[in-house]
């Protein structure tokens, strides 16, 4: 078995319930060809660099599994034919890192102060 990351940008207009079952349709069609979902992430509504398929914006997740190539042969054929999306991509990674959000919201440490009304910049 092999390790995979796979990312897919659908439509932005779709509503909740649609989505909930775009991605149920493709966790059930990994589960049926012998692959196992280790982690799923929505990164939620991102602003794309160029407009893709009349689409400036799209609803990103992120799929963490393991499986074959069966599987990704599978997942790949349905997803060419599904209107619902924008664009899929499918890494093959030698190890999966489950700790890691890639788009996860982090505080920026306040080691500086920059002060907009001078051109100084302070330590606290």
């Amino acid at each position: 078995m092999n390790n995979y990351e796979h990312t897919i940008i659908a439509r932005q207009d779709l509503s909740e319930n649609q989505v909930k079952k775009l991605l149920d349709k493709y966790k059930n069609i990994i589960n049926e060809n012998s692959g196992k979902i280790l982690k799923t992430e929505n990164w939620g509504l991102r602003n794309m660099s160029y407009e893709i398929k009349s689409n400036k914006k799209g609803l990103y997740f992120h799929i963490k599994l393991t499986g074959d190539g069966k599987t990704i042969q599978e997942l790949e054929r349905e997803e060419n034919i599904d209107q619902m999306l924008i664009r899929f991509l499918t890494i093959k990674v030698k190890k999966i890192d489950l700790n890691v959000n890639y788009f996860e919201k982090k505080e920026m440490p306040n080691k500086y102060f920059v002060c907009y009304h001078s051109t100084e910049t302070t330590k606290p």
